[in-house]
């Protein structure tokens, strides 16, 4: 059995709701046209592989860039109650769920996660690089990752372009956003002062493994080590190389199966293309199954 810990869906009734608010976000999104993000029959229909459960999160189409206070926690309510929903009733395909925060409500963000450490289906929650044109390490978001922390949940570092460039783009820009998240929470102390805190970054810790010569010798060594506590996803389409440095550098334990489905490779994801690198790595049945579902087990 195989855990893909970072897939991704567009529930419908969350959609629809969105669309009354705003009916150029398909135009905005390119991406929601991929049939099997939102569409769940053809999502089971065309499912990748029988051996793959996904842990599913929404696709960043945030209330919160969308809704004041108030109607943002309602709209995510009801998303994450959806979300529950499709996990219950297909739990042959979805390990579990998870749920989006409205983050221009601090208290009722942090009131999902309290949800969220009860919830048998929703797994953790999601974060963004940045939220309200405000980095995730902002002092104003700290409550939520305290709280995170404090109840064991783990939380799903997703990218979003920065508003403020004016030439944002998919190929390098999500992963620099991703990698200058990570600098600002470490450099907020956050393992400092939560040490328990979980979080799992997307697309194997971006830049980091890469620039890790830098990271040493440019912070200093408590800050520079902290790099290595976050946990990091596989979906970086194939490249064992780079899977190999993504390895080395955080730790087996740390690296997670995932593969941003259904992204990248239509009709449902990288799926086979992913499987085909990490089984050309030269590891271990037990390091195989730490990465495919061991590691994700674990954090629960």
């Amino acid at each position: 059995m195989k855990i893909d810990a970072f897939a991704h869906i567009l529930p419908e009734k969350f959609y629809q709701q969105m669309l009354a608010i705003d009916p150029k976000i398909p135009n905005k999104y390119p991406f929601i046209k991929i049939k099997t993000l939102a569409d769940l029959d053809s999502r089971l229909k065309l499912w990748p592989d029988k051996m793959v459960k996904q842990v599913i999160s929404l696709v960043n189409i945030s209330p919160e860039d969308y809704a004041g206070p108030e109607e943002s926690a309602a709209l995510c309510q009801k998303a994450n109650e959806e979300l529950a929903a499709i996990v219950s009733c297909h739990r042959d395909y979805f390990a579990g769920g998870v749920a989006i925060l409205p983050m221009n409500n601090i208290p009722e963000a942090v009131r999902v996660i309290e949800q969220v450490a009860q919830d048998p289906v929703l797994v953790g929650a999601q974060i963004y690089t940045r939220h309200l044109g405000k980095s995730i390490a902002d002092p104003e978001f700290m409550p939520v990752l305290a709280k995170a922390a404090e109840l064991g949940v783990p939380l799903w570092l997703h990218p979003v372009f920065d508003p403020r460039k004016p030439d944002n783009e998919l190929v390098f820009s999500w992963e620099y956003e991703l990698s200058q998240a990570m600098l600002g929470l470490v450099q907020a102390d956050l393992f400092e002062k939560y040490p328990q805190s979980k979080i799992i970054v997307h697309h194997a810790g971006a830049m980091v493994p890469f620039f890790a010569g830098r990271i040493d010798h440019i912070l200093d060594p408590v800050h520079a080590a902290d790099f290595k506590k976050f946990y990091v996803d596989t979906a970086i389409l194939g490249n064992p190389a780079a899977l190999n440095l993504t390895i080395d550098y955080y730790g087996i334990d740390h690296v997670l199966f995932g593969t941003d489905a259904p992204f990248a490779v239509q009709p449902s994801g990288a799926n086979e293309l992913i499987v085909s690198a990490i089984d050309s790595l030269d590891l271990t049945k037990e390091e195989l199954a730490k990465i495919y579902h061991g590691n994700y087990e674990k954090m629960f």
